[in-house]
C-alpha cells in the first residue's frame, strides 16, 4: 500500500487516549511506516511540529488545552501541501468537521476509528506531501541552474563590454588604466554617497563604457596632436550618441542601461553647457554626474603627450572651482573627502 512513499517519511501522532496512540502506531508500523512521533501531551507535541519537520499529522480534535482546534491555529502558516494535516475526531457533528477544515486540515477521520479507512487517507495524505516536496526540490534545482546560466552570460556579456571600452580606450592613445580606474572610482563615489551596495557595483562595471562611442571617432581626429577644428570638434562631440546607439543595441539589462545613460550624460554639464544634450542639473542622471567628475580628475592627473600631469592639489581646486559649473555640487562635496582613496587607484591597472 505505502510502496511509493518514501521510507523516510516522518508522521506525527497527537491524541490525549494512549490506547489510541498504540493502536495508531502498530498499525502505520505493520506497513513500514517507521518514523512516527507520538504525542498524549497536546502542547508537547505542539511544539515539536513548530520545530521540525513533518510530512503528516493525525491530530485529536477533543482534547485538553491546547486543543486540536488550537493547534492548528498555531500551524495555520505551514505548507499545507508539505506537512498534511488529518483529524482525528469524535465530533461527528458536520459544523466540528467544517471548522477544522477551514483552520487548515488536510482531511479527517472520525472516531472510532476504521483502520482500513485510516491507512487509505494516511497514504493520500502521504503522496500529496511527497509530490510537493518533489516539486519544490525539482524547482529550486530549476532556479539554481537558471540562476547559475544566468550569472555565467553576465559575466560573459561583462567581459565583451570591457572589450569594446577597453578598444575605444586603446584607440584613443590610453594603456587602459584610465577606464579601469574610472569604474572603481565611480564606485568608490557612490559608495561615499550612500547609494545602495548593488547599484555602486553596476556603475563600477558600467563606468568604464563612458567612452565606448570613441569606437565611432575618425583616427585623424581621435589622435590629432594639435587642437581641433570646430568641424572636427563637432564631429568629437558626437561619440556621447555613438556610444548610446552601441550601448542600446545591446539586450536590455540595468547594467547596459546604465553604461548607456553614462555614455550619453558624461559630458553634460551641471549649468547647462555640455553636450549633446544641454542637460542641466538634476536632468542630468547620477550616474553620468558621478562618471563626469570622475573621468576629469583622472585625465587631469595623467600625463599626456601634449600636457604634463597636474598636481593633486591643482586637479582638486579645479573640481572645487567647477562646483555649479561642471559638475554636481554634491558630487564635489563627496569627492572632496575622498581626494586620498582616489589617489592610492592610481596603482591599479587593468589586470586587477
Amino acid at each position: 500500500m505505502f510502496s511509493l512513499i518514501r521510507s523516510n517519511a516522518v508522521i506525527a501522532i497527537i491524541d490525549d487516549v494512549a490506547s489510541n496512540l498504540r493502536l495508531m502506531e502498530s498499525c502505520l508500523s505493520a506497513f513500514g511506516l517507521d518514523h512516527i512521533k507520538s504525542f498524549s501531551d497536546s502542547s508537547e507535541g505542539l511544539d515539536w511540529c513548530e520545530r521540525n519537520d513533518w510530512d503528516l499529522l493525525l491530530l485529536d480534535i477533543d482534547m485538553p488545552a491546547p486543543n486540536g482546534f488550537e493547534i492548528l491555529d498555531a500551524l495555520h502558516a505551514r505548507d499545507r501541501t508539505t506537512s498534511t494535516i488529518v483529524i482525528v475526531t469524535a465530533l461527528n457533528d458536520p459544523d466540528s468537521r467544517r471548522i477544522g477544515l477551514e483552520k487548515g486540515a488536510n482531511d479527517y477521520i472520525s472516531k472510532p476509528i476504521d483502520l482500513p479507512e485510516v491507512l487509505l487517507r494516511v497514504r493520500s495524505c502521504l503522496e500529496l506531501a511527497q509530490s510537493s516536496r518533489l516539486l519544490q526540490d525539482a524547482k529550486r534545482n530549476l532556479e539554481y541552474k537558471v540562476n547559475q546560466r544566468t550569472t555565467q552570460l553576465q559575466e560573459s556579456y561583462s567581459a565583451m563590454l570591457r572589450s569594446l571600452g577597453r578598444a575605444a580606450a586603446y584607440r584613443d592613445n590610453d594603456t587602459g588604466d584610465h577606464i579601469h580606474r574610472i569604474g572603481e572610482s565611480s564606485a568608490l563615489l557612490a559608495k561615499h554617497m550612500s547609494m545602495p551596495v548593488e547599484w555602486c557595483e553596476l556603475i563600477r562595471k558600467a563606468a568604464p563604457m563612458h567612452d565606448i562611442g570613441k569606437i565611432g571617432i575618425p583616427d585623424g581626429i581621435l589622435q590629432k596632436p594639435g587642437p581641433l577644428t570646430p568641424d572636427e570638434r563637432r564631429q568629437m562631440q558626437e561619440h556621447p550618441r555613438i556610444g548610446y546607439d552601441i550601448l542600446c543595441d545591446q539586450s536590455r539589462s540595468a547594467l547596459t542601461e546604465m553604461a548607456a545613460e553614462i555614455a550619453l550624460g558624461h559630458h553634460e554639464k551641471w549649468d547647462g553647457s555640455g553636450y549633446p544634450n544641454g542637460l542641466k542639473g538634476g536632468d542630468i542622471p547620477v550616474s553620468a554626474r558621478i562618471v563626469a567628475l570622475c573621468d576629469v580628475y583622472d585625465a587631469l592627473r595623467m600625463a599626456r603627450p601634449y600636457k604634463t600631469a597636474w598636481s593633486v592639489e591643482a586637479a582638486t581646486l579645479y573640481i572645487q572651482d567647477q562646483a555649479n559649473r561642471h559638475f554636481d555640487p554634491q558630487v564635489c562635496k563627496a569627492f572632496a573627502d575622498i581626494v586620498a582613496e582616489f589617489e592610492a587607484l592610481k596603482s591599479i591597472g587593468t589586470s586587477k
